[in-house]
Parts: structure tokens; sequence; C-alpha cells
């Protein structure tokens, strides 16, 4: 068997991924889940894009137990956006379960969060900052932790929040699993492994190989007053479906961006500096097709997931050689072809002699030859095409699953099961036909499973909930 029925994991689960497109795990998921499932310590180590989010996901939505109201694991993540990237593939891999995943990260309303804290929670997903600001608050309750998984490690430890993870580990209990993912894992995570982890199975997914036999690479050297002539040339004759674009500083992606527009190039920018809901639309719009190519730096891009990047440009020369490893690895994945490009300059030339002697071969150099532009009317009618959105992960649940919102909430005294009562005396209709229910101040959100939605949202324009009629309508099926 090479699907995930092998792993003995529930029906609700095994649906949820046939929906969600996961026919068969990965390395690392063949490797991860089962010693998962067992309750063993794991450290993985793992570049992007290797399925690494699902192999921790799918263990910790088996093992949730919908019954219990305070959650039982806690996934850390360094930055923002990661949080809300983790968060949304738990919820749609438990969401046949029903399995409340609360996301907490600065720049957002805390009191909000708090709210969200204070219904059902079953997996807790948040940055180590305003995770422990909620559990100084007692928003927060890590008593009956039973799983925490640290994600990319190796940048929460560059972004200085260690501190803040050793002080969040003394809250959980005792006798629980770690799982521990990172890129890399150098002196300092070591000592934390061996601090806090018991007997770890250790699991290495070696990438290397498979980047140099499924991704073109190409190095053009340039003068600094050259380069963005020179790129847009590049850009031009390989006219991207999708594209990231990396550069070295903030200035830089602001820099190149504008150039870009100027210029009639559709683009978005993502880095430290800008405000994070902009960062967070910035990325769903790029998921979404809303333009094609996205330009960024390393700390805030990595680890971000996106499918299908038919290329990637190094505009600036990475400063390590590891970052080479993870930039070019976002294209050539699941089986696709990929192109990764980079623009070389005179002070670029010592790090790319460390890269090849890293990767454990020569970076091959191009001339850029005006014969082989390419169709520049092509490119150009590109970016005035109309935009085509692509499917949300998880669009495939909207067949059977609907999102009602029901007038009244937590400030007329409306409780889950208020809801629950009222929706299964509806013939045919059971409580396994309920899915996750989110009580607010005065709406309340209810799925309705099983493609049962219009027949739940019909009945109730007649049936009284907690003694009064409720305007009951459907609502975007959406996070």
């Amino acid at each position: 068997m090479d699907d995930f029925t092998k792993f003995r994991i529930s029906n609700e689960i095994i649906d949820a991924l046939t929906i969600l497109g996961y026919d068969e795990p990965t390395r690392i998921q063949e490797r991860v889940i089962p010693i998962a499932l067992s309750g063993r310590d794991i450290v993985g180590k793992s570049q992007t894009g290797s399925g690494k989010t699902a192999a921790f996901a799918i263990p910790l939505c088996e093992l949730a137990r919908w019954e219990e109201n305070a959650p039982e694991a806690l996934v850390l993540e360094p930055t923002r956006e990661l949080t809300v990237q983790v968060k949304q593939e738990i919820y749609h891999i438990g969401r046949k379960k029903r399995l409340k995943v609360p996301d907490v990260f600065g720049g957002f309303p805390i009191d909000k969060q708090i709210q969200t804290l204070k219904q059902k929670s079953h997996i807790v997903v948040g940055t180590p900052g305003r995770v422990m600001d909620h559990v100084r608050r007692e928003s927060l309750d890590l008593s009956h932790i039973k799983t925490v998984v640290i994600d990319e490690a190796d940048l929460m430890l560059d972004m200085g929040f260690i501190d803040e993870v050793r002080e969040i580990l003394s809250h959980i209990p005792e006798k629980r699993t770690l799982m521990l993912f990172s890129a890399t894992i150098g002196k300092e995570l070591e000592k934390l492994i061996q601090e806090y982890l018991h007997n770890p199975a250790f699991i290495e997914i070696e990438e290397m190989e498979e980047a140099k036999a499924d991704i073109k690479q190409e190095v053009y050297e340039t003068e600094n007053e050259e380069k963005y002539g020179l790129f847009l040339k590049l850009l031009i004759r390989e006219n991207p479906e999708s594209c990231m674009i990396f550069c070295g500083t903030r200035e830089m992606v602001n820099v190149l961006c504008r150039k870009l527009r100027k210029d009639g190039v559709k683009c978005g920018m993502i880095h430290g500096e800008i405000d994070q809901q902009d960062r967070i639309r910035t990325i769903e719009g790029f998921r979404e097709g809303r333009f094609r190519y996205l330009i960024a730096t390393d700390v805030v891009a990595r680890g971000i997931d996106f499918d299908n990047l038919s290329h990637v440009f190094n505009y600036d020369f990475p400063t390590g050689k590891e970052t080479y490893v993870h930039r070019i690895g976002r294209t050539g994945r699941n089986g696709n072809a990929g192109t990764a490009i980079s623009l070389l300059t005179d002070e670029d030339k010592k790090m790319k002699q460390m890269i090849e002697e890293y990767v454990g071969y020569a970076l091959p150099m191009e001339i850029f030859l005006e014969e082989q532009a390419g169709d520049a009317q092509q490119f150009w009618n590109r970016q005035k095409e109309k935009v085509v959105l692509k499917k949300r992960k998880g669009a495939g649940f909207h067949k059977t699953i609907t999102r009602l919102s029901v007038g009244g909430g937590k400030k007329s005294k409306m409780r889950a099961v208020d809801i629950v009562g009222t929706i299964c005396s509806i013939p045919d209709i059971t409580a396994e036909d309920i899915g996750a229910i989110d009580v607010r101040d005065s709406l309340t959100y209810v799925e309705i499973l099983n493609g049962k939605g219009k027949r739940v949202c019909e009945a109730l324009q007649e049936k009284t909930i907690k003694g009064k009629l409720r305007k009951v309508r459907e609502t975007r099926n959406n996070l």
C-alpha cells in the first residue's frame, strides 16, 4: 500500500487527505507519521516542500480527542505567516473530525484571540512571544498538552526565540511528546535536543541530489549597474507562470518591486517592515494567482510553501551556502521541472565557490545572448491577461461542507449545545452531520457536513433556537 491507509488512521482523516489531494506519503511522512503515532520524540531534518507540515499534522489530528475542551497539542512557529499557513493545513486535515485549531500571533488584537481560546480548542498554533503572552494572562491553558511541535527550529534560534521556547516548555507537563523540525541542526539546537527530548528518533531527508536532478540551474555574471536590465531580459525570456525573486535586503525588495511595477510587470513583495495583515494578503494573493511574481527576503519567506513555482530568481546572490539550497528548492517539486537563475557580481564569487563545495557540483555559468531573448510580446501580453483565480487549498471540502451563520452569539447567551440541539431535531440530521461551531459575540458559525447544508439551512428558517427565530444563511466556506 502506497497510500495513507497503511498508517491505520481514522476514516475522517483519510477522507480529508483525499479531498486535499494527498495521494501518497512523501518520504518524510513515511518516516514521521508511524513514530509520531507511537508517542516517541522526533528530530526531523528536511527542507521546505518535503511535506513536513502534514507529517506532524496528520498524527496531531489523529490523536486529538474531540470531546476534550482544553488543547492537547501545541505547535510553535517562528513567524506569523508560517503560523497562518500551518494552522490552515492542520485545520483542513482535522476538519472532518471537527477539530478547533486557533492561531495566536502578534500584530493581531489579543482580545479576539482570548475569546477564541475560551472556546473548545484542540490544537493551538502560535509564535512563541504571543503564546507566552497568553500563558501569562492565563488565557491559554497548557496543563493538558500531550504533544509539542517546534517547527523551523533553526529559524526560531536565528530570530532569538529560544529563551521563550524554553519558558513555554517549562509550563508543559513532563510526560509529553516533543517533535522538533529544522532545515539545519547546529550546536545550539543540539543542546536544546539533549536537554528536552528523550531518546528521539532522528529522521533526515536529504534533498540535495533531488534538487540537482529536477532543477535547471543557471548563473549569469553582471555588473551592479547592468543588473536590473539583465534581470528583466531574463524574466521576459523565461516568461514564468509563477516565480519567487529573492533579494538580500528589504530596501532592495522595495527598489526592485517599484522598478518592475513602473515597467508594467505585476508583482508583489514581502519583507519584515511591511504591515502584518498586508503580508498575509500578499501571500494569499500570490497563492490565488492575482500576480505571478513575488519578491521577498529570505527570513520572511522562509518556510512559506507555494505550489507549482516554475522559477526561482536570485536577484541578489545568496549570502549563505544553505540559503542557496533553500531558495532553489522551492521549484522543481513533486516531479515537476524547475528553473533557478542567479545573478552574480564580483563580490559574490567567493560565495559561489563555497556553494559549489557544499552541493558537490559546479554551478553552470551562462552568457545571455540577444538572439535567445524570447518573445517579448508574449511576455507583455501575459501581464495584461485577465486574472483567473486558482482554487484555495481546501476548496474540495465545499462540495460536502456548508458553513452557516446564525444570528446570535455570546451576547444573547448562545451556546454550542443550543445549536446542536436544534439542528439534531431536523429529520435525518444527527450530531455526525455537525462540524465545527464558532460562537462569537453576536454571530455563531456552524459547519454542516455530508452535503446536508442546504437542507439544514432551509429547516432553520422555521425553527427557533433558544426560543427565537434566528437569521440563518450560507456564508463563505473558508477560515
